[in-house]
């Protein structure tokens, strides 16, 4: 389970550190790399190469003519590239995703339980104020309250 945000740097080569502890629990899983794609928000999502799988399976069971299987292979899947953490611990981001992201210098690695989002510190900011003003919606309180009860 990936959770918390940390702060890394990006390099020239857009190399990025990984997060140790997000590393721990990769390799605890006997991983070592992770398949990086567009989100449909302005961030990349980084997923471990058993999740990944997991997805492209039950979207392989849907009709690809639908729209949203469509959309979303054409997206979410086809973007989808496999990054290997090198032996220091660092991954390298291809232009393409760093761009969707606007990552230049800097990257936050947003622990999403499952999944992992990298954003643009400004990017960050914005999608916490928007979260921050939907807090008083019922439906997020009822999100939280169905999680208690199970």
């Amino acid at each position: 389970m990936f959770r918390g945000v940390y702060e890394h740097q990006i390099d020239s080569k857009g190399r990025t550190s990984f997060p140790s502890k997000m590393r721990e629990i990769l390799l605890a899983s006997s991983e070592d790399k992770l398949i990086v794609t567009t989100a449909l928000d302005a961030c990349l999502h980084a997923y471990p190469l058993k999740e990944w799988e997991q997805l492209e399976q039950a979207l392989g069971k849907r009709n690809p003519m639908e729209l949203g299987v469509k959309t979303l292979m054409r997206l979410y899947i086809a973007n989808a590239q496999e990054c290997p953490l090198d032996r220091l611990g660092r991954i390298l981001l291809p232009q393409a995703l760093r761009s969707h992201a606007r990552l230049e210098k800097e990257v936050l690695w947003v622990g999403m339980v499952r999944l992992i989002e990298l954003w643009c510190k400004e990017g960050w900011q914005e999608a916490q104020r928007e979260a921050r003003e939907a807090v008083e919606s019922a439906s997020l309180l009822n999100v939280l309250a169905e999680l208690r009860r199970s």
